[in-house]
């Protein structure tokens, strides 16, 4: 395992060092406008997920335009989403500090969240709203935090709204964790007050995993609670996980496909 993880934080290292150089080469092929810096994300990730013994598989097809919404495992959620697909996350503003990793979600594009900002909330659903218009998609992780995936967390509803005032479609998107030793997932995992870098460490160390992106079909709402409860069972239905909670009868007439 210690070996493992020496091999794959060298090999990490060496694919990070070249990133700024293939930035260099986007900002020299025209200017680096919202689109493209989804597209370096993209690029990027598709070169990190190897290093980290990352592979992915996706079930269903993959949406080009709207809001995503996910539940979530771990950082690594964002690796995997965004090299399944060039998008934008809405993230915690922890993130944008963290060295190195912060500075990619940055040049990707990311929107930031101060959860305890009402003001930073608004701020946050116009750039939403913004970002619809474009042929990538807005990522959000509607739990508010990571979880170990043995129980799906209400979806907070507020950050819908952009998506139902412009009509943009919704999809949800499950994310499971599938390890080539058998483990649980739960080992994968990154959540509670567990530290990034011991996570990162075992991770390394790790036997590797394949990410099983699953994602539904898009509709469009036209109310946000409802395309949160929604969304919700859908996930949980592609995790094969609980049962969710019986959905309003209003749900099936709120929904406009």
């Amino acid at each position: 395992m210690i070996l493992r993880a020496i091999r794959r934080s060298v090999t990490l290292a060496s694919v990070l060092a070249l990133c700024l150089p293939r930035l260099w080469l986007y900002r020299l092929r025209g200017p680096m406008t919202l689109v493209r810096r989804a597209q370096w994300g993209r690029d990027a990730g598709r070169q990190l997920l190897p290093a980290l013994g990352i592979r992915f598989k996706v079930i269903g097809q993959i949406p080009e335009r709207g809001l995503l919404v996910s539940n979530h495992l771990s950082y690594l959620d964002i690796l995997i989403l965004g090299t399944v697909l060039p998008c934008f996350f809405v993230s915690k503003s922890e993130i944008s500090r963290w060295p190195f990793f912060g500075w990619m979600s940055r040049t990707g594009g990311t929107i930031y969240l101060e959860r305890s900002s009402r003001e930073s909330a608004e701020k946050v659903s116009k750039e939403i709203r913004e970002r619809l218009d474009l042929p990538v998609m807005v990522v959000l992780f509607p739990e508010g935090t990571s979880t170990d995936g043995s129980k799906l967390l209400r979806f907070r509803s507020r950050l819908f709204a952009p998506a139902i005032d412009t009509g943009s479609p919704v999809t949800a998107a499950a994310i499971r964790y599938v390890p080539d030793d058998g483990a649980p997932e739960r080992e994968l995992c990154w959540f509670g007050d567990e530290a990034f870098l011991p996570h990162l460490w075992r991770a390394l160390g790790g036997a590797g995993f394949t990410a099983e992106v699953h994602f539904g079909e898009s509709r469009v709402y036209t109310d946000r609670r409802i395309a949160a409860e929604a969304t919700h069972a859908d996930v949980v239905e592609m995790r094969g996980g609980e049962t969710p909670a019986a959905q309003p009868d209003a749900a099936v007439a709120a929904i406009v496909k």
